[in-house]
């Protein structure tokens, strides 16, 4: 049984930051494209950032762009979004997401697995 559990969100004053871990279970985790979701109370769910399964390329949202930094580990099954100068509108439950050997896609529909969430609150 495949499982993405994802960690680390909370509350954080706007300009601080926050690491979220994504650890994968049941699945050839270095075979998997892994992303970052997340969605805000009454919005759609908003790609925010994916690394590739070889771990060489990633890519960004513009509005996160050199504010966010997306990693995988993969002997620890991990990936990870290190997210610095956290604004209000940050504001989300984030999601991990699995795609094998995924060509970098930022439609959630795309994806086969998802973690639970994790919140995180950036107040002003």
């Amino acid at each position: 049984q495949v499982q993405l559990v994802e960690s680390g969100g909370g509350l954080v004053q706007a300009g601080g930051s926050l690491r979220l871990s994504c650890t994968a279970s049941g699945l050839n985790f270095n075979r998997y494209t892994m992303a970052w979701f997340r969605q805000a109370p009454g919005k759609e769910r908003e790609f925010v950032t994916v690394v590739k399964w070889s771990g060489s390329t990633t890519s960004y949202v513009d509005s996160v762009k050199g504010r966010f930094t997306i990693s995988r580990d993969n002997a620890k099954n991990t990936v990870y979004l290190q997210m610095n100068s956290l604004k209000p509108e940050d504001t989300a439950v984030y999601y991990c997401a699995a795609d094998y050997y995924g060509a970098m896609y930022s439609t959630a529909r795309q994806y086969d697995y998802w973690g639970q969430g994790t919140q995180v609150t950036v107040s002003s």
